[in-house]
């Protein structure tokens, strides 16, 4: 006695096609989503979101150092205003083709000052457990009073960083963002 099998269970080839392609489907709609992706990011992210930073100098050691990658929030400025020791990228003062990467120091209105290497903000010493220590630097600087609109930044590497002690405050349309992650190399992968 032959056997028969039972077919009448099984999808047919048809029924399978038709399954896939609602299931989700092919080429054209990865490639119009891989577009889509591309325009947010490209569109959306980068310009108004969060951008990616390169280290080129050694200004801001020990908190970053050279060939360092971070992010920076370029939408948290429209929302808020930078405070005392935030790390800002911002376009250049005297270069406006060229990003900066500082800690912001004096606010509008402050007075600024360096008096045997120690910083002062309107009048009083600051605490910087982030400034590289041992290397010199400006031992003396001002004082001077930041002017409304602009904020006085200076690198955490005081003895190597052009900084506002020598372009001046930055206006606040020059801010960019606030760098808030390193993500490169991985083994310094973090918050800063």
């Amino acid at each position: 006695m032959e056997r028969f099998k039972d077919t009448s269970s099984q999808p047919s080839r048809r029924e399978i096609r038709e399954a896939r392609r609602r299931k989700g489907g092919g080429a054209l709609e990865f490639l119009l989503i891989l577009a889509i992706s591309f325009a947010l990011v490209f569109g959306v992210v980068r310009p108004f979101i969060v951008e990616a930073f390169y280290i080129p100098s050694e200004s801001m050691e020990p908190t970053l150092q050279v060939n360092d990658r971070v992010l920076a929030a370029k939408f948290v400025y429209y929302f808020t205003t930078p405070e005392r020791g935030d790390i800002v990228v911002f376009r250049s003062v005297e270069n406006p083709d060229e990003d900066l990467i500082k800690r912001v120091i004096g606010l509008p209105g402050d007075t600024v000052a360096i008096q045997g290497g120690t910083l002062f903000v309107n009048g009083q010493p600051r605490q910087e457990p982030y400034v590289a220590r041992g290397v010199g630097g400006f031992a003396t600087f001002g004082p001077v009073t930041v002017p409304e609109g602009h904020y006085f930044m200076m690198g955490d590497n005081r003895s190597n960083s052009q900084d506002s002690r020598v372009f001046g405050p930055v206006p606040e349309e020059n801010l960019i963002g606030d760098a808030f992650l390193r993500f490169w190399p991985p083994g310094r992968i973090g918050l800063i």
